[in-house]
This record gives C-alpha cells, sequence and structure tokens, in this order.
C-alpha cells in the first residue's frame, strides 16, 4: 500500500488536529509533573505545521516528514521540540528518495525511536515517551491483521503504564515519589498521534 500525497495530506492534518483538540488535557497532564506548557506547545507546533500543509503535503514524503519535525523543532518549546522533531526527521531521512509504503512502518519506526532515545538519552521504562513509541514499534513488527486497531490498543495500555511509573528523566524526575500515579504527557501525546495515525492502517476514520 503507497503513501500518496492525498494520503500523506490527511495523515498530518489527522494527527496535528487531535493534537490541537487535546492541548487541555495534555496541559493538565503536564501541570501535574511538568511545566505545565506540553500541551500548549504542542498546540503551537501542530497549528504551525497545519499552517504550512499544503506545501509540506506536496513533497516527496520523505521530505515531508522531515518538513514535519523541523517545524516542530522550530516553534515547539521545551523538551517537546527536539523529541518530536527528532522522531520526524529520522523517519523523513530514513525513507529518503524511495517512494513510502505500508511495509516501511516497522523501519520507519526503528529509526524515530532511536532518534528519540538519543536525543532524550533514554529509554523504555523512564516515564517518557518512549514507554508508548517502543511497544508500538514493537507491535508494528509483529505485523499481522487489524494492524491499526491493535496499534491503538498498544499505545492505549503503554500510556496508562506510564501511571504507576517514577520518572527518572526530565522535569518529572525531580519529584521523585512523587511523580507516581500521573500519566506522562508525552506519552499521551504520543498515543493520541498514534491513535489518528493508525487509522490508515485500517481505513476506519
Amino acid at each position: 500500500m503507497s503513501l500518496d500525497p492525498s494520503v500523506l495530506r490527511s495523515l498530518i492534518a489527522a494527527a496535528a488536529e487531535r493534537v490541537i483538540a487535546s492541548a487541555s488535557e495534555l496541559t493538565a497532564l503536564d501541570q501535574a509533573i511538568g511545566d505545565g506548557d506540553h500541551g500548549l506547545n504542542m498546540k503551537r507546533g501542530c497549528a504551525a505545521v497545519l499552517a504550512e500543509l499544503d506545501t509540506i503535503a506536496a513533497k516527496p514524503t520523505g521530505e515531508a516528514l522531515t518538513s514535519v519535525g523541523m517545524t516542530l523543532v522550530m516553534k515547539v518549546g521545551g523538551a517537546s521540540g527536539p523529541l518530536y522533531g527528532s522522531l520526524f526527521i529520522a523517519m523523513g531521512k530514513q525513507i529518503g528518495d524511495r517512494p513510502a509504503s505500508l511495509a516501511m512502518l516497522p523501519e520507519l519506526l526503528a529509526a524515530g525511536v532511536a532518534a528519540v532515545s538519543a536525543r532524550g538519552k533514554s529509554t523504555a521504562g523512564e516515564k517518557t515517551m518512549l514507554d508508548v513509541l517502543v511497544p508500538v514499534l514493537e507491535a508494528a513488527r509483529a505485523g499481522g491483521p487489524e494492524l491499526g486497531a491493535r496499534l491503538r490498543n498498544v499505545a492505549t495500555s503503554a500510556a496508562a503504564a506510564t501511571l504507576p511509573m517514577r520518572a527518572t528523566k526530565g522535569r518529572a524526575a525531580f519529584l521523585g515519589e512523587r511523580s507516581i500515579g500521573h500519566m506522562d504527557p508525552g506519552a499521551r501525546s504520543s498515543e493520541i498521534i498514534i491513535e489518528a495515525l493508525s487509522h490508515y492502517l485500517d481505513g476506519s476514520k
């Protein structure tokens, strides 16, 4: 299954719009264990992506994803900009000049996860966005039928699994035991993005 420009445009729009719609929730999560600006920062970055959507979507897929990443780096404040920027830039570079297809999903996610891990000097289990991205990568590698629905379920379960974790990275790490019992905002925003993008895999809306 190829990723043509119209589908790419729809995917980018869906992810950005759902993050924007969830800004208040993300802000509330970040107020509990962070600086309280994750929702606003992500909203600003996604709005910037939407403002350039026609230009971005007209590019080859690799360049388009790289452009999304660069926009997020420039417009999203805090740690989220470099982390999400690294995710999309790495996926764009992994595609390169090749036509994008569904078969590339595991390798693209692997490149993105590696970039986020390197940028944040973190791994799964430290109450970060990687606690969603790594299980989603594993599910993508497993493949099989109804992949979109399974990726959504994995992302939802993985985000919820950050509640009992003690943060060891980022601002939340300063709270120590007090970070336990709160969902990581980066994990939640990753879940939202995966949920939006996953519908392409099963054709649902």
